[in-house]
């Protein structure tokens, strides 16, 4: 799998994605305080700029240790990160990672999310060389399963009690995107 050293933007039509740095702490305290915005992350709503700093240190540390990506998502000529998107668990050995975003309630409904989608998912076919893309929903997020359903993604099945988050335990549907489904849906080779 392709190592990745330096920080990579990538540009949307309307987006950049780019490294979050401590500087946009307040920013996303503002999103991941919001009990809508966390309602299917696994975490609890955020309380305190230290909580955002942590996530942060997080971004970085699995960049650094190569298991992951996160990029903050911000719209050209705006500086301020209204959510995030990349890789988590990356399995180096055999070519494939999870996805995970999220977005500020007041950018929902706006495409925005679909187009970092686009953008990170490209990114990790052709720049990182995954084979295979997973991405584990709640069955109750039927705006993200859209979403990932309208990238190619399919369902795979349904992962029982998966996660203990919250106090309970979370049932995740896995859905899975493979190299050669991108190529297929998108018409262009990588």
């Amino acid at each position: 799998m392709a190592e990745v050293s330096e920080f990579p933007i990538l540009e949307t039509d309307r987006l950049i994605l780019r490294q979050v740095t401590k500087d946009d702490a307040s920013s996303l305290l503002k999103y991941l305080s919001d009990q809508e915005v966390m309602k299917y992350v696994g975490l609890e709503p955020f309380k305190s700029i230290e909580d955002a700093l942590d996530e942060i240190s997080w971004y970085q540390s699995i960049f650094e240790k190569k298991t992951g990506i996160r990029w903050g998502i911000t719209i050209k000529n705006n500086g301020e990160v209204i959510g995030s998107c990349g890789f988590l668990k990356v399995v180096s050995q055999h070519y494939r990672s999870e996805i995970g975003f999220e977005l500020s309630r007041e950018y929902w409904g706006k495409g925005i999310a679909s187009e970092a989608f686009e953008a990170i998912i490209r990114y990790g076919f052709e720049e990182m060389n995954l084979q295979r893309i997973e991405a584990l929903i709640e069955p109750p997020n039927i705006p993200s399963q859209k979403l990932v359903e309208r990238h190619g993604f399919i369902r795979e099945g349904l992962l029982r009690n998966y996660e203990f988050t919250g106090g309970k335990f979370d049932d995740l549907y896995m859905y899975s995107l493979l190299k050669q489904d991108f190529n297929k849906t998108n018409n262009f080779k990588l």
